[in-house]
């Protein structure tokens, strides 16, 4: 029998009910660091001790930004670091590269803080999205009078937007626009092991040339030293804590994915509007490569978000089969899996 309301019950938002519109100029405007990110600096990244590239990395993105600074003098900012690194030079931008959790984002988010305006910051889906929505050259037009664009999990999953991509920043970089991205492969192995990859690998080959590569290494620092993920809690558990908290969603995990099929993912910020905490019940393995990405994606938006998720079922570091963590995609899966164990352990504290 279901559980007897909470004396404090209230109404909780079903993600399912939503099927938001969001008007280009939204997409134009909501070009920042996502909230986890609107505060960082270079100053705030604490790099692994054990791990030089992280100092150099930041190096690197300190004089970076101060080559775009309009001040005019040409002296570089105070390093927060005392190594040293040459100067980026010859390519109109620079490509991070490295494994999921060692603070790519953060950086290029610093990066970002760091550049004096116009500039623009987004996930390469939403740049994507973006051209959709302002057709390529209303994109060329808004992002053209920019002194940079920060392109977060740069990916190449499809040949046509590879192409796409590839003749925006072409473009860009002609109109005097420099270029951030992030990723965890080099430029010219993007789309290694992924359908289809042989189709595009020249406009891969040419894209790489826009970007001076810069490698991070270390460990996830969301696991470092951390537990691995929570238990789940029971169905019952997880409707009872919804209804006591403000702003919370609640759905059911397989009718939440199907309805991600009917929403676009550019849409799925729009979908958490005034979601304070999300709550999922019957959280299960994911078999369909569809539908797993779908859920990347949105696992990406409710991280941005800081949102932490209350959970029945499965724990969030078995939702993707092996077979998916061994396959092209491998990659986004466990920088999801790392995110949804984080916003899993947030929820725990509370």
């Amino acid at each position: 029998m279901p559980a007897a309301p909470h004396p404090d019950a209230v109404a909780a938002i079903a993600l399912t009910d939503r099927r938001p519109t969001v008007p280009a100029e939204r997409l134009v405007a909501e070009m920042v660091p996502p909230p986890r990110f609107a505060g960082v600096s270079f100053g705030s990244y604490i790099p692994d001790g054990s791990q030089p590239s992280q100092y150099e990395a930041v190096q690197v993105l300190e004089q970076f930004a101060a080559s775009l600074n309009t001040n005019g003098s040409g002296a570089p900012k105070r390093s927060w670091f005392r190594r040293s690194a040459p100067a980026p030079s010859g390519p109109a931008g620079i490509y991070l590269d490295g494994g999921y959790g060692v603070g790519k984002t953060h950086l290029l988010a610093s990066l970002w803080h760091a550049t004096p305006g116009p500039k623009a910051f987004g996930t390469f889906v939403e740049l994507t999205n973006l051209v959709g929505a302002l057709r390529f050259q209303g994109a060329v037009e808004a992002l053209s009078g920019h002194t940079l664009l920060c392109i977060d999990e740069f990916e190449l999953d499809d040949p046509g937007d590879t192409v796409l991509v590839s003749t925006l920043l072409s473009r860009l970089v002609e109109n005097g626009v420099k270029l951030a991205a992030t990723s965890n492969t080099l430029p010219q192995k993007l789309g290694e092991g992924r359908f289809a990859a042989a189709d595009f690998l020249r406009e891969i080959q040419g894209l790489s040339a826009h970007f001076r590569p810069v490698r991070i290494d270390g460990q996830d620092y969301r696991h470092r030293g951390l537990p691995e993920a929570p238990p789940p809690y029971t169905d019952e558990a997880v409707t009872e804590r919804a209804a006591a908290t403000p702003g919370a969603s609640l759905d059911d995990f397989d009718g939440l994915l199907e309805h991600l099929k009917n929403v676009h993912p550019s849409r799925y910020g729009a979908l958490l509007d005034g979601v304070e905490s999300v709550f999922l019940r019957g959280v299960h393995q994911v078999d369909d490569q569809a539908t797993a990405l779908r859920l990347v994606v949105l696992a990406d938006r409710m991280y941005d978000r800081e949102l932490p998720i209350t959970a029945s079922g499965l724990p969030f570091d078995q939702v993707f089969p092996e077979e998916m963590l061994r396959g092209g995609y491998r990659k986004k899966y466990l920088r999801a899996i790392s995110r949804l164990v984080a916003l899993a352990r947030d929820s725990a504290k509370g």
